[in-house]
């Protein structure tokens, strides 16, 4: 515990942050219409892409009897792997609901 409250006060601005970040993401997602759905969509992948690349790039650069970064860098590799793929079926679906049907 005491470890936990030390690495608090030396990052307290890190955090503050992205408590911030957290609620200013809500607000700007939670006021976009439908319609601008699918273009958002397409920009979010392009971002997760290069999540995914982080992640791996980090978890690359970790020691191995690292276990807790491993498996976080695991973890963020999966769930950004996930999001983008994802993020392509939906558009993918969703732009075939404007094709023209024979």
């Amino acid at each position: 515990m005491h470890t936990f409250l030390d690495f608090f006060h030396q990052h307290v601005e890190i955090i503050y942050i992205v408590i911030l970040s957290v609620f200013l993401g809500i607000e700007v997602i939670g006021r976009v219409p439908s319609v601008l759905h699918t273009p958002l969509m397409s920009g979010a992948n392009a971002i997760h892409g290069v999540v995914v690349i982080g992640a791996i790039i980090v978890t690359g650069q970790a020691q191995p009897d690292n276990y807790p970064a491993l498996i976080l860098g695991f973890l963020a590799v999966l769930l950004g792997t996930l999001n983008v793929v994802g993020g392509f079926v939906v558009t993918d679906r969703m732009l075939e609901m404007f094709k023209k049907k024979k």
